[in-house]
């Protein structure tokens, strides 16, 4: 996460029908703190705006020619790892919501969302917390746990997954507090409940999460939860 996204927040908006691309960007239009930097009509051209534009949030569609939106969404994350991508879908499909999360998605937003929807599920996003359903977001990040300790135990000839652990990005740099609230993430508990849990201020959990997002050099909370699945932060007891 920025610690400081440019007011307005740049969007970038992915899909293959030029009315669904015009109707997101009329609801979104007069939202002050947003602005609508381009529109794409498949992956592709979202992958090339992403490099012209740097949007900080992608409003990504599922099904488009060229590229679809989990492939583009790969490509983004792996060139433009600050940019968070919202999914947009018209069902709540958990096969799809883990393989968005394990691409890099930051969360979902429905096709039918009212305005007022779409813009609070943005705004989640960049202020540090989860666009996802919080008993869903918890059980995805289950599975995801469930299935990187499945990896790991049936890749051990190549030792894949146990490398990826060995190598990570700076987890060193976390603070014994920090790894603990990095836990509470990646079971899916929001900012206030995490305060409540630690009997911390609200503001003070909030701080803790940004300072944990910028060191694991993810883009939002959803992939700081994921980056724990991967370090190997939950146990056995929390992924059931």
């Amino acid at each position: 996460m920025r610690d400081k996204v440019p007011s307005p927040a740049r969007l970038l908006i992915a899909d293959d029908h030029p009315m669904v691309r015009e109707g997101l960007r009329t609801m979104l239009a007069r939202e002050p703190d947003f602005e609508v930097v381009g529109e794409a009509k498949d992956g592709r051209e979202a992958l090339k705006l992403c490099r012209q534009h740097r949007p900080d949030v992608v409003l990504m569609d599922v099904r488009m020619p060229e590229m679809d939106g989990l492939e583009a969404t790969r490509r983004i994350k792996g060139k433009y790892p600050q940019a968070s991508v919202l999914m947009v879908t018209s069902h709540e499909d958990p096969e799809y919501l883990l393989e968005a999360l394990e691409a890099g998605a930051a969360g979902y937003i429905l096709k039918e969302a009212t305005k007022q929807q779409l813009a609070e599920a943005i705004r989640l996003v960049l202020g540090g917390e989860s666009p996802l359903n919080q008993e869903l977001a918890a059980r995805l990040l289950r599975r995801l746990a469930s299935k990187a300790r499945k990896e790991e135990l049936t890749d051990s000839a190549t030792g894949s997954l146990l490398r990826e652990r060995s190598e990570p990005l700076h987890p060193e740099s976390l603070t014994r507090r920090e790894v603990e609230i990095l836990r509470l993430v990646a079971q899916g508990q929001s900012n206030r409940q995490i305060a409540q849990k630690l009997s911390i201020a609200r503001n003070t959990a909030r701080n803790h999460v940004q300072h944990i997002i910028a060191k694991l050099g993810v883009s939002d909370r959803t992939q700081a939860a994921v980056r724990a699945i991967e370090l190997g932060l939950l146990s056995d007891r929390e992924e059931r």
